[in-house]
């Protein structure tokens, strides 16, 4: 269990700190003259049963919050220290705020310096605290009373905390591991060292089994060595502040407010849409762009708030709004934020993120709204039904492993949701049966329109009919949509064309010949075939004739038209796939590189390369063409 302190400047954080475990937490020179903490200070002391019980000790002073927030965000357990003859101060309440914002459920309340004090003020204290606190997880908190120099009521607090901590409910190790980095410095010997709270998974020093990345930086990273609770460990977990040896990274590449966390955790985003709570206390309202200070993880930001379920948000409401950052940052999901006002001097409020990778357009459209209602819903513990119901085309694998917080292999899926996914494809769409249903339905009224309008066409490529269905479809959702259809044969795939399977095309007797002769001048070019103007010279018959002959093998999968007028015999097509498949196997191939191998003008090369990025099996990378890892056209390749 991870205790964290707060309170007013001057309160005896740091002394009650020392009482308990016998360590001196101020470590920065300055702080020893001043007698204030001014960075995050960390203390531990062993328990009866093995466990180490760790204390996070924050400043108070009204200029140091975002220190004090950086230090309380993943703490298990509250300790609110007031001094008994100061009492209730400006920084008291504050802090309280924070802790309630970020979720904190656990806490107790400690009276300080009670040699300062009379005992009936120590009573209406007790009383003005008992006021404070009754809309707060600290409503039915214990109240101790304790001088730290003298030690006296100290041991009192210390067996309650003892107590606590071995009842408290260890965080899960399951899920992806993150950790917020709240200090990086250097050792001699060890080189990067980074501390921070472990917020959710496991991971063992040395291990190569964890994809860690440094985040939002996205640089993989090594740990060589780990120390967990301050004592040497071979493992780090939820719930643990942790030490990171870090093996290939220097302190200059790693800031406070960076995340050491699984590669599938994050992905960076500069529009966060979040659960905002305004406190009653706040001054003002916010509305389009009100520029905030938002604390989320460690780190600290400037961000703009957009409202999205209303125009404004006043003092003591609750509001669904986008935060709109400078740079990208990481969040999950479920985290909690604290937000200060333009000047940074005040709290006003926080909230819980729903969507870490939100749209910047069309973020207030009705559908928008009820997809973070289904979001919210999942976070309160409704389960996945009621978000997919606002997912017309899934729920994706990545989405559903950044909500979850780990890997979607064990998850419950609901009665009526299915999992989509397509041969070779490693990623999966969570979808509901109704949605399932209708796109694939869908997919097939488009292509007999499409059948209908263009008769002599062979279909339609799968990139195009993705358009003219569900543009905003992921590729995993398209793919496997397009596969599920071929194997109920209710589609056909005739080269890169998709097709109903109804859609099928005869000669007549007339036509017959012609179309062999035909196939026969394409094959006989190879990959110089003649164009369609010199074959009707040869064969003595209108071009027009040529080119309905040509269309119809085409959608016959017999011929392929590179461009308009020329045609390219399939196993000439092939041909040039698999040469180009065993020259653009590791890093692609240059135009060039291809023209000088087929022995062809440049072009022709253009051509053919530009026909195979139009079917769908190559894309474009710069000056060099690559395989897409997605294509259907020739997927054994």
């Amino acid at each position: 269990m991870i205790v964290g302190t707060a309170g007013h400047i001057d309160h005896g954080k740091t002394a009650l700190v020392h009482a308990l475990t016998g360590v001196q937490t101020d470590r920065l020179q300055d702080e020893k003259k001043r007698g204030i903490t001014i960075a995050l200070g960390y203390a531990y002391t062993p328990l009866p049963n093995g466990d180490i019980l760790g204390f996070v000790d924050v400043p108070g002073h009204e200029n140091l919050v975002h220190t004090m927030v950086s230090g309380a965000t993943g703490i298990d357990f509250a300790m609110l220290i007031v001094a008994a003859d100061d009492g209730i101060m400006p920084q008291t309440q504050e802090h309280v705020a924070i802790l309630s914002l970020l979720g904190i459920q656990h806490g107790c309340v400690v009276i300080t310096k009670k040699d300062r004090a009379q005992p009936e003020q120590i009573d209406a204290l007790k009383q003005q605290l008992c006021v404070l606190l009754q809309p707060t997880f600290l409503a039915q908190a214990p109240v101790f009373v304790v001088d730290s120099l003298s030690q006296e009521g100290i041991e009192p607090l210390r067996q309650y905390l003892y107590e606590q901590a071995q009842w408290f409910q260890r965080q899960a190790a399951e899920g992806f591991f993150r950790l917020a980095v709240d200090r990086v410095f250097s050792l001699e010997g060890q080189g990067t060292v980074v501390t921070g709270t472990a917020y959710s998974g496991l991971i063992h020093a040395n291990s190569t089994a964890a994809d860690l990345r440094l985040m939002p930086a996205d640089i993989p990273v090594r740990v060589r060595g780990i120390h967990a609770q301050n004592t040497p460990s071979s493992t780090a977990v939820a719930g643990q502040r942790c030490a990171l040896n870090i093996a290939n990274l220097s302190t200059e590449q790693i800031q406070r407010g960076d995340w050491i966390a699984d590669g599938r955790c994050f992905s960076p985003s500069t529009h966060i849409d979040v659960r905002l709570h305004l406190l009653k206390s706040a001054e003002g309202l916010l509305k389009t762009w009100t520029p905030v200070h938002v604390h989320l993880g460690a780190a600290h930001y400037v961000a703009h708030v957009v409202p999205l379920s209303q125009d404004r948000v006043q003092a003591g409401q609750s509001a669904l709004v986008q935060l709109v950052f400078d740079t990208p940052i990481c969040a999950m999901p479920s985290d909690r934020f604290i937000v200060r006002n333009a000047q940074a001097k005040q709290t006003i409020g926080g909230g819980v993120v729903l969507d870490p990778n939100a749209p910047d357009r069309k973020r207030r459209a009705l559908a928008r709204l009820a997809w973070l209602d289904g979001v919210e819903a999942y976070l309160a513990g409704d389960g996945l039904a009621p978000l997919l119901r606002q997912a017309p085309y899934g729920l994706e694998q990545a989405f559903l492993e950044r909500l979850i917080g780990g890997d979607t292999k064990d998850l419950r899926a609901p009665e009526a949701a299915l999992w989509a996914q397509a041969p070779r494809q490693r990623a999966r769409v969570l979808i509901h049966h109704n949605a399932w249903e209708y796109l694939l339905t869908r997919i097939e009224t488009v292509l007999a329109e499409a059948h209908e309008r263009y008769p002599d066409e062979p279909g339609v490529e799968a990139a195009r009919l993705r358009r003219m269905v569900a543009p905003k479809s992921s590729d995993t959702l398209w793919l496997a949509a397009l596969h599920e259809l071929v194997q109920r044969q209710r589609l056909a795939l005739n080269g890169p064309w998709y097709h109903l399977s109804a859609h099928t095309v005869s000669f007549t007797p007339e036509e017959e010949p012609i179309a062999h002769q035909l196939v026969g001048l394409s094959y006989a070019g190879q990959f110089d075939p003649p164009w369609v103007r010199d074959m009707a010279a040869t064969l003595e018959v209108p071009e027009e004739r040529l080119r309905a002959l040509g269309r119809k093998l085409v959608r016959q999968g017999v011929l392929f038209q590179v461009v308009r007028d020329l045609y390219y015999h399939r196993d000439h097509v092939l041909d040039l796939a698999q040469r180009f498949a065993r020259l653009a196997a590791d890093k692609g191939i240059k135009a060039a590189e291809f023209r000088d191998h087929l022995g062809l003008g440049r072009k022709r090369t253009i051509q053919i390369l530009e026909f195979f990025e139009r079917i769908g099996y190559t894309r474009r990378l710069r000056d060099r063409h690559l395989i897409r890892p997605d294509n259907t056209v020739f997927p054994h390749l």
